[in-house]
């Protein structure tokens, strides 16, 4: 599938006429008259509105038949797009950046659209989607065999593979590689999401593949390459499950996993033209077709007898072995408790047993507080309800999704009694209120900044805020307030230098405007945090 600049200016010509349809359709099924479709910041604002209609964004996603992590994803991919292009124009060209941006909200309209049989948008070709299947097939074998490549190449040998395993996933991941693995290898009993997080990890990225891909042109869609690696991978791994689920690919799935394909492909290509590498992304994809099936058989087979890649890919093996220490500690603390209640209860029967050997009848100690002051208290506590009981009798449910819901849609109120009632938050939770500058809810989060439980926020918080700063958004107050209260450990302080390093080294290799554009963007949010 070519994508010459021509053709991505007329797949996004194609893609934004399928958004002005369904913003239709969307639109008047949340109660909204409109007689045509416009760009994407007027679809936004008209979402906006239509959540003040109905009362709250939770009626906005019922009403398409979502939830509301779902639609939360939905909004931050029309954000995204609508930042991509502030001001296009029929006929204007088009990057392959904003295509991928285009293509990937179609996409989320599509599953929108599966959900909600009321729409009735069309988002394909004319063409027949059937014979897009064998070349996405293809790409995605292609994919998956350029990552084990590359991590083969990285562990030249099983021993050496094992032991960093071992050491950063434990004994038992290795084991159960090991048995799940028709070969004997442990590449062969992993997930894809489980190989790819090798490749994607920042520790392992940097250490092992960082050459491969510091290519200027290939994986500029989010600010790191290594960030826009980790998104592609994890969109291929849900293709791959829909394959393996025996559902055909959309239209629009596949010419965006061409893209993703192209944009993986390309830096390894330049490498091993160079003689860099082994790993031949070309010979992969012009494999002969009793190969690919033979590949998919496996695949399929494994999919059978484990089920599919449903865990999307983590952030970090850093993060993955946290939680698998955390999971431990967890059962150790169970144990504990469970002893510790067995002491007790042997020491309670020994204390009845000296209350029952003594016969003296106790003292009655007269009381300190008189009836008519234990009246009126218990009744003045009556009188105020906790947070949580205004909660309930609003029907509003004691849910960590609900607070996300208010602190997206700007409720102070609401926020503010699931704060109050003692409700923890996340600082992942404010990306879609700091797009759209709601700082009285986020000024509200500060306050409650001891509630804040999210384990290492500071990696995501700060890659979403450079995006967005390429994109154009302000370092305004309300984020220096942020990166200043929870991204000022020396940890953090260590990575954001490296980070300014890093462009400043990019910078001068490249001298263009955009390296240069992130040299200055990673170093205003250094300056702030140090």
């Amino acid at each position: 599938m070519s994508t010459s600049s021509r053709q991505v200016g007329q797949h996004f010509e194609h893609c934004l006429s399928i958004i002005r349809q369904a913003s239709i359709e969307i639109l008047t099924l949340l109660k909204l008259r409109v007689t045509e479709g416009k760009d994407p910041r007027w679809f936004l604002e008209q979402l906006d509105q239509a959540r003040l209609n109905l009362g709250g964004w939770g009626a906005v996603a019922q009403r398409l038949g979502i939830n509301d992590s779902q639609l939360s994803e939905f909004m931050l991919q029309l954000r995204h797009l609508q930042q991509g292009i502030p001001s296009y124009e029929h006929g204007q060209g088009a990057t392959e950046n904003q295509l991928i941006a285009a293509l990937r909200f179609v996409v989320t309209l599509e599953q929108i659209k599966q959900q909600q049989p009321l729409l009735m948008f069309n988002t394909g070709y004319a063409s027949d989607g059937e014979q897009l299947q064998e070349p996405a097939l293809r790409q995605l074998r292609a994919v998956e065999l350029t990552i084990r490549g590359l991590i083969g190449e990285a562990w030249p040998d099983e021993p050496h593979l094992h032991h960093f395993l071992k050491s950063q996933f434990g004994p038992q991941a290795c084991a159960r590689w090991h048995s799940r693995s028709p070969s004997g290898e442990m590449l062969d009993g992993m997930t894809f999401s489980e190989m790819a997080l090798l490749l994607v990890d920042k520790k392992t990225f940097s250490r092992h593949f960082t050459s491969f891909f510091n290519y200027a042109t290939a994986l500029t869609f989010l600010v790191e390459q290594r960030l826009t690696l980790h998104l592609f991978l994890d969109d291929i791994r849900r293709m791959r499950n829909s394959v393996l689920a025996h559902r055909t690919l959309g239209e629009m799935e596949c010419l965006l996993l061409d893209l993703y394909a192209q944009q993986i492909a390309a830096p390894v290509q330049r490498a091993y033209e160079q003689g860099r590498t082994r790993v031949n992304p070309a010979s992969l994809m012009a494999a002969d077709g009793a190969e690919v099936q033979q590949f998919w058989e496996r695949a399929h087979d494994y999919a059978r007898a484990y089920g599919l890649d449903g865990r999307p890919i983590p952030d970090s093996i850093e993060r993955l072995s946290q939680k698998t220490r955390q999971r431990a500690d967890t059962r150790e603390r169970i144990i504990a408790a469970v002893l510790w209640s067995a002491v007790g209860v042997t020491v309670l029967v020994m204390a009845l047993g000296g209350i029952w050997l003594l016969t003296a009848t106790p003292e009655v100690v007269p009381s300190a507080v008189s009836p008519i002051e234990e009246q009126a208290t218990a009744a003045e506590a009556r009188a105020t309800p906790s947070p949580r009981e205004i909660l309930a009798r609003r029907g509003i449910l004691w849910d960590s999704n609900a607070l996300r819901s208010a602190i997206d849609s700007n409720n102070i109120e609401v926020a503010e009694l699931f704060l109050r009632g003692g409700m923890n938050w996340q600082l992942a939770w404010t990306d879609l209120a700091m797009s759209a500058g709601h700082q009285t809810v986020l000024n509200l989060l500060l306050r409650y900044r001891l509630q804040m439980d999210e384990p290492k926020p500071c990696r995501r918080f700060i890659n979403t805020l450079t995006h967005e700063m390429s994109q154009g958004a302000p370092l305004n107050t309300v984020r220096k307030s942020y990166l200043q209260t929870f991204c000022t450990t020396p940890a953090v302080v260590a990575r954001q230098r490296q980070a300014v390093d890093n462009a400043q080294r990019r910078n001068q290799a490249t001298g263009n405007a955009e390296s240069k554009k992130w040299l200055l963007i990673q170093r205003s949010i250094y300056e702030v945090i140090r």
